[in-house]
């Protein structure tokens, strides 16, 4: 899968199970609310039995004229009664507890009912018991369950939809990979022929070397050869062997210097090259080509008449910087992606970048790039030596 069907993909189930889990989230909230509402209403209707029965207790006991009462304790619940002023007469609390000041909360619940008419001088009865926090417990356990469940459910069906819904753009990549792969079958043979007739001219016939009609063929064919191997390049990547050598970079930019003179004088473009350090690549040849001549490319092709490329080689890093037309910050966000092009009016695939942006990757290099419109692009690659 490519790049950017992930990319899609992914976003897709963000937003997918997102706006599920929410939902499913708010419908569990309501589910768990009533619920738990409904364990406490039943347990209220339990308490609200026991001080009907309590109630008939005190009756008992103040019809007995016994010479002694005794209060009628439970070990299911506390209780305690009141006057009319609603003071503490007795109870089975471990101390005095008031009747204003008892409220039911999330660890007691508590009722509170009129005695008529005035049994043992009481005009009031207060109720507590402990919450029964094991119904909610299993309720919590039950609804985290059942979240888990349906998470794992919505993000397998969230896969499967999010497959179908980057099928179209896979099927796109597979034409545009499909139409690079027989645009490179047919350009393989004429470009052949017009480089091997180019070196014979050059070798056989070396006073039309400098004739403009020359230059022209001679840029046309370069950039046919680049546009060739870049394609090559796509088609054949994962299967491409590598053969990693020690490459003198300075020495390689001198010679991709020149490659690019006759291209850069073409659009009067002028390339400066700085070296700061010398530094050897342990890289492929052929990556290193891909890398630079993409960069030099982009920079002459995005510049201005009578522009400047400067190309500065660090021990740390690679600079490439022109002072062309630039590149908007809305478009550096997704630039380096495959058949993407921030200015479409100088043509190409929108390849380049993305090529290189495989090859920094392979050998764990960093691309920075660094761009304002009408003032320039700064591209830099940096590594660990």
């Amino acid at each position: 899968m490519l790049r950017s069907e992930k990319k899609s993909l992914v976003r897709f189930l963000v937003i997918y199970m997102t706006s599920t889990m929410v939902l499913f989230s708010i419908a569990s909230w309501i589910f768990y609310t009533s619920s738990k509402q409904n364990i406490i209403e039943k347990q209220q209707q339990s308490l609200k039995y026991e001080a009907k029965h309590l109630l008939s207790k005190i009756r008992h006991l103040h019809q007995s004229h016994a010479p002694k009462l005794y209060y009628p304790n439970s070990k299911e619940y506390k209780s305690a009664i009141y006057d009319l002023d609603k003071n503490y007469i007795f109870g089975s609390f471990d101390k005095v507890v008031e009747y204003d000041a008892m409220h039911t909360d999330d660890k007691i619940l508590v009722y509170k009912d009129k005695v008529e008419p005035y049994y043992l001088g009481s005009a009031y009865m207060l109720l507590a018991q402990k919450l029964n926090q094991q119904a909610i417990t299993q309720l919590q356990q039950q609804i985290f369950w059942m979240m888990l469940t349906a998470g794992v459910f919505f993000t397998i069906l969230g896969y499967f939809l999010g497959r179908l819904f980057v099928a179209p753009m896979r099927e796109s990549i597979e034409m545009m990979n499909k139409f690079i792969q027989d645009t490179t079958h047919e350009l393989n043979t004429p470009i052949s022929t017009i480089l091997t007739n180019i070196e014979m001219i050059e070798t056989f016939h070396p006073e039309i070397n400098h004739t403009d009609e020359f230059k022209r063929m001679e840029i046309a064919s370069k950039t046919l050869s680049r546009i060739y191997d870049d394609l090559s390049y796509l088609k054949l990547n994962h299967r491409y062997h590598r053969e990693i050598i020690s490459l003198d970079m300075v020495e390689f930019l001198k010679q991709r210097v020149i490659y690019f003179e006759s291209i850069a004088k073409a659009k009067d473009v002028n390339i400066e090259l700085i070296i700061k350090d010398s530094v050897i690549w342990h890289i492929d040849k052929n990556d290193a080509i891909r890398l630079i001549d993409n960069l030099l490319s982009n920079a002459i092709k995005y510049n201005h008449i009578k522009g400047i490329v400067t190309i500065i080689l660090y021990k740390e890093k690679l600079v490439i910087q022109d002072n062309g037309i630039g590149i908007k910050k809305s478009d550096l966000k997704y630039i380096q992606q495959r058949f993407q092009r921030a200015n479409s009016s100088e043509g190409g695939f929108g390849i380049g970048l993305d090529i290189v942006n495989q090859v920094v990757a392979y050998y764990h290099f960093k691309l920075t790039i660094e761009s304002q419109p009408n003032q320039g692009t700064s591209i830099t690659i940096g590594w660990n030596i």
